[in-house]
């Protein structure tokens, strides 16, 4: 009886929050691609990789950042680059730090985005094109 009086509340507080035109729970894509299948941790990117052999994208980015929001705008609206993370790699998207230092090799900024071979290697070869955060990224790299 408590237990259907608690999912009730849960329901209608719910519903509230929709009708107000608050945003309801967001999914794991959070915005960077609703039909990519999205991991929900690092460790079953992981997991992942090695049972597809196919590579993991780890995008870092922060909700409020105004460099990650013109990013996943660009990535999120480019079929191109939807079609070949939904297709070619484990995609997972973190808005916290990992505790795989070796994913912040140069320092915890934000875009970062790295690459993770299936032998669980990070890849230190594909980089952006600055010098002092080798991960970052603009919407003006999406070639890169």
């Amino acid at each position: 009886m408590v237990l259907c009086l608690l999912l009730i509340t849960v329901s209608s507080n719910l519903a509230i929050a929709i009708k107000k035109g608050k945003r309801p729970p967001q999914t794991l894509s959070r915005g960077w691609g609703d039909d990519i299948t999205w991991m929900q941790t690092y460790e079953e990117g992981l997991f992942h990789i090695q049972k597809s052999n196919k590579p993991l994208m780890v995008i870092h980015h922060l909700e409020d950042c105004q460099y990650c929001q013109a990013l996943k705008k660009v990535f999120a609206q480019n079929k191109e680059i939807q079609e070949m993370a939904q297709n070619n790699f484990i995609m997972l998207n973190l808005m916290h730090e990992t505790t795989d230092k070796n994913l912040s090799p140069d320092g915890q900024y934000v875009p970062r985005i790295m690459f993770v071979d299936p032998s669980l290697t990070v890849r230190a070869d594909i980089t952006g094109r600055y010098s002092n955060r080798l991960y970052t990224y603009e919407p003006q790299d999406l070639p890169l």
